[in-house]
């Protein structure tokens, strides 16, 4: 018997950085984004041995324990490993596994990835272990296996997109987190869908070094950084009311803005090929768009009327970006159970 699961990536249209700590413990923090149709998945088979086999299936990385044994934290499929660690002293795991990973974007592309495989995998065992966790469980347990006990820098959006799915307007704060659901109209998401252009433009964002340089103008109160981070949020704010309310149009001017004052977060969220890119764009005929993610590379993503469309298309083929094609989603985690005479391998 095999446990498969599978958790959209997301797209965050504003307030990201907001929900990184301190300035979320201390100011609160908000963000809204949405999943799309790339994902993370897993697969578990359990076995009747004391072997925990980890294989990436992207990497074609096999790395092979003890379920007894004291895992080595090394870079390697670290975030795995945590889980794993997390089952066994915290839920009883006590026999072996095989554990398979997929993943439509690599980490550092900005589509949140690394904690989609983190909330795919915990959701996995929830079915086999018959865990009672609700979707804030889920999330929470990820970004503690993340962001705490391993320490990786980063905010709190990532895993709960991945649980939660679809358009969210997520408030975060010390203590907790409220994800709240936006019930959009059809017809609405589909002309957002039409209207945003995606497209990955290479490299990988360096998001642990901009993380760390965020942070500690936070810590620091440097003044441009804060004034940068307050901004995003109420920007965030005008860009939610502007969709429920069926206003795409000013969304998208919303997006321009919210860029400015990104890129006065920390330095490094932008560079010399980000900004010809995203000049080329807007030139073309763009609204606005943003980096999705900390910065630094990865996938951008533009709002566009539909006559100008192809323009910005070809405006970001010339910089050699690739044009991503994409629809949003509704659903977060999903696991289900697969028959070994019914698996194909």
């Amino acid at each position: 018997m095999y446990i498969r699961s599978r958790v959209p990536l997301r797209i965050s249209f504003g307030g990201g950085g907001t929900d990184v700590s301190p300035y979320c413990d201390e100011y609160g923090g908000v963000v809204l984004n949405a999943t799309i149709d790339r994902y993370a998945s897993v697969t578990l088979r359990p076995t009747k041995n004391e072997d925990v086999v980890v294989k990436s299936i992207d990497y074609d990385l096999t790395l092979n324990y003890k379920i007894n044994e004291d895992f080595a934290f090394n870079g390697q499929l670290d975030l795995i490993k945590g889980v794993v660690r997390i089952m066994k002293e915290r839920f009883g795991l006590r026999e072996g596994i095989e554990i398979y990973v997929q993943n439509d974007a690599p980490p550092g592309s900005g589509l949140g990835s690394s904690s989609a495989v983190c909330v795919a995998l915990i959701g996995a065992f929830k079915e086999l272990l018959k865990l009672p966790l609700t979707p804030y469980d889920i999330a929470e347990l990820a970004f503690k296996i993340e962001r705490i006990d391993l320490g990786i820098k980063g905010g709190r959006q990532d895993q709960y997109a991945a649980a939660f799915g679809g358009f969210n307007f997520m408030e975060f704060y010390k203590d907790h987190t409220i994800v709240n659901p936006l019930r959009l109209p059809e017809d609405l998401i589909d002309e957002l869908q039409y209207s945003l252009v995606i497209a990955y433009i290479g490299g990988s964002h360096e998001s642990a070094g901009i993380l760390e340089r965020q942070i500690n103008n936070v810590k620091n109160k440097k003044e441009t950084s804060l004034e940068a981070m307050h901004k995003i949020k109420e920007l965030a704010i005008e860009m939610k009311n502007a969709l429920v309310m069926g206003r795409l149009g000013k969304f998208g001017k919303l997006l321009d803005k919210e860029w400015a004052y990104k890129k006065a977060m920390a330095e490094g969220i932008t560079n010399e090929q980000i900004d010809e890119i995203y000049e080329s764009a807007i030139k073309a005929g763009a609204l606005g768009g943003k980096i999705s993610g900390a910065g630094g590379g990865g996938y951008m993503f533009f709002f566009t009327d539909f006559d100008k469309r192809y323009s910005v298309i070809q405006s970001l083929r010339e910089h050699n970006a690739e044009i991503v094609d994409f629809s949003f989603t509704n659903h977060g985690l999903k696991t289900w159970k697969v028959g070994e005479k019914e698996d194909v391998k």
